[in-house]
C-alpha cells in the first residue's frame, strides 16, 4: 500500500501470464494507457464511450499499482498484458490518434468510490464474447449513442456513488517499503500505514492486539501487534518491521480487504492523513509550527547562516526569514514555505546534529533525539526524560517523580501527561515529541541552574 494514490511516471508490464518466463517492459504511463486503449477499443466509437473506457483502463491499472498487487507476491512488475488477469498491452502496436489525444487530456484522472481514496478496481470485459459484472466495452457504445456522458456511463456500470479524481500528481513509482527497518520510538507516516493495516488484519486474526492510538509512533502496542503478526505468519518474532514483514503485512491486508474486487472497502481519507497534512506557510498557528520552529532553533544554533527563531507556534515574519535562510543554505528554492523537501532536509540537518552529540545528563540539557517517546519504549533518552521529570517534581509536586529505569511505562506516561497539563501543551497525551521534550528540558534547566537554557542554546560551535 503506497499511501495517497498518484500517477506513476512509468509502469512495468509483464508480457505474459504472471508465472510465465516472459519479458518485462517498462513504459511511460500515458504510453501504456494509449497502447491498452488502442488494443481494447475502436477509434470509431463515440467519444463518450472512448472516454469512459479510458477512465476504466486508468483506474484498473492504478489499483494494481496502489495495492502493489503483484509486487507483494514477489513479482518484479506492476501488471501483466494478458486479459485473463489484467488488460491487453501489445508491445510496439500502432496508437490511434484520437485515443492518444484523449489520453493526453485525462491520463492523470481516475475513478473512486465516495469516501474512499484508492482507485476503483474497474473490472471490464468486451460484453460480447465475454460478459462480467463490470463495464461492457461494447455496451458503452449504445449508452453513448443514447446521449450519456462518460461519467454517466461509468455510473451505469459501477454505481451512483463514484467520482472522478482529476489532476492527480505524477511521481516516480517505487516500492512502498521505506528502505529502513521500523522499531520502537520511531515515528513516520509509514508506521501509521502499518498501524492501519494491522488493525484491519486483526479483525480476521483476533490474536493480533489492536494498536491505539493510530498516530504514526512506534510504541509498545505497535511492537506487540507486529510480534503477534510475525508469529502467526511464520516470520522471525523480532517486533521490528523489516522488508519481509512490511510486504507480508501488505499482502495479508490486501487479502482480507479484497481491495482488488469491486466491493473493496477501501482506505478512508482519515486513514492516511499525514502528520504534516499541508505545507507550512506564514500566518499559520499550530503544533506543527512549534515543531518546525524547534528544528530551526537547533539548526540555527549550529549553522552560522541559518537564522534561529523563537518557538511560539505562530508562523510569522521571523519564522519565514529563518525558513528562507535554511533553504538558501541547503540549496532549496527560497520560498519561505515549508514543503515536503524542505521538511526532509531540515530534519536530516537536525538529526545530523543530534547524532554528533552524545547523550549526557550533566550540566547540559539534551536535544530531542528524534524518536517519539511513548509507552512501551525502552531507550537511553527515556532515562534522561525520567531524571528531568523527577527533578521537576520537587517544584511541581502534581507532576509525579519516576524511577529512571529507561523504560517508558504507565508511571512515566502519567508524569508526562501532568507536565503537559501544567504547561498548557495540547493534546496532553503522554507522548514526548520535539516540543514536549523541549519544554521539559527547558523547565528542568530553569529550575536546576537558575536560568532558562534550552537544549539548543550555546552549543559551543557552529557549522558553516
Amino acid at each position: 500500500m503506497t499511501g495517497t494514490p498518484f500517477i506513476p511516471e512509468q509502469i512495468t508490464v509483464h508480457l505474459g501470464t504472471p508465472n510465465s518466463d516472459a519479458e518485462n517492459v517498462t513504459v511511460n504511463f500515458p504510453d501504456y494507457i494509449k497502447n491498452v486503449a488502442s488494443s481494447e477499443i475502436y477509434p470509431t466509437w463515440p467519444e463518450s464511450a472512448i472516454r469512459a473506457n479510458i477512465y476504466a483502463i486508468i483506474s484498473f491499472v492504478l489499483n494494481r499499482v496502489y495495492t502493489e498487487w503483484y509486487r507483494v507476491k514477489g513479482y518484479n512488475f506492476d501488471i501483466t498484458n494478458t486479459t485473463q488477469y489484467d488488460q491487453k498491452y501489445i508491445q510496439g502496436r500502432e496508437i490511434f490518434e484520437n485515443v492518444s489525444q484523449i489520453v493526453d487530456e485525462i491520463f492523470n484522472s481516475y475513478v473512486v468510490r465516495d469516501g474512499r481514496i484508492e482507485p476503483l478496481f474497474t473490472a471490464f470485459c468486451n460484453g460480447t464474447t465475454v460478459t462480467c459484472d463490470g463495464l461492457s466495452q461494447w455496451g458503452t457504445v449504445g449508452l453513448a449513442e443514447q446521449g450519456l456522458t462518460p461519467y454517466e456511463i461509468l455510473q451505469y456500470y459501477y454505481g451512483d456513488d463514484i467520482n472522478i479524481v482529476d489532476n492527480v500528481i505524477v511521481k516516480t513509482n517505487t516500492p512502498s517499503y521505506p528502505g529502513e527497518e521500523m522499531s520502537l520510538g520511531m515515528a513516520s507516516n509509514d508506521i501509521k500505514t502499518i498501524q492501519v493495516q494491522l488493525n484491519r488484519i486483526s479483525r480476521n486474526y483476533p490474536a493480533i492486539p489492536k494498536i491505539e492510538p493510530i498516530n504514526g509512533i512506534y510504541g509498545g502496542s505497535t511492537e506487540r501487534a507486529v510480534r503477534e503478526f510475525q508469529k502467526i505468519f511464520n516470520l522471525p518474532e523480532t517486533g521490528v518491521v523489516n522488508e519481509a514483514t512490511w510486504y507480508q503485512i501488505a499482502y495479508i491486508y490486501i487479502s482480507v480487504k479484497k481491495l482488488s474486487e469491486l466491493n473493496s472497502e477501501g482506505l478512508r481519507l482519515e486513514d492516511v492523513s499525514k502528520q504534516f497534512q499541508i505545507d507550512l506557510v506564514p500566518g499559520m498557528q499550530s503544533a506543527e509550527v512549534q515543531v518546525l520552529q524547534y528544528l530551526l532553533a537547533v539548526v540555527g544554533a549550529y549553522y552560522a547562516n541559518v537564522m534561529p527563531v523563537d518557538i511560539t507556534g505562530y508562523y510569522g515574519e521571523m519564522t519565514e526569514n529563518s525558513v528562507k535562510s535554511f533553504q538558501q543554505v541547503f540549496g532549496l528554492p527560497v520560498t519561505g514555505t515549508v514543503d515536503e523537501q524542505t521538511w526532509i532536509d531540515l530534519y536530516d540537518a537536525y538529526y545530523g546534529i543530534v547524532q554528533s552529540i552524545p547523550i549526557t545528563a550533566g550540566n547540559d540539557v539534551v536535544l530531542f533525539q528524534g524518536k517519539f517517546l511513548t509507552e512501551g519504549v525502552r531507550d537511553p533518552a527515556v532515562k534522561i526524560l525520567q531524571e528531568y521529570l523527577s527533578y521537576i517534581h520537587q517544584s511541581y509536586p502534581n507532576i509525579p517523580a519516576v524511577d529512571n529505569t529507561g523504560y517508558f511505562g504507565p508511571q512515566t506516561k502519567a508524569s508526562v501527561i501532568e507536565f503537559q497539563k501544567q504547561f498548557g501543551i495540547s493534546p496532553a497525551n503522554g507522548v514526548v515529541g520535539a516540543y514536549t521534550w523541549n519544554q521539559i528540558a527547558g523547565v528542568y534547566s530553569d529550575l536546576k541552574y537558575g536560568f532558562d537554557k534550552r537544549p539548543y542554546q550555546n552549543p559551543g560551535y557552529t557549522i558553516s
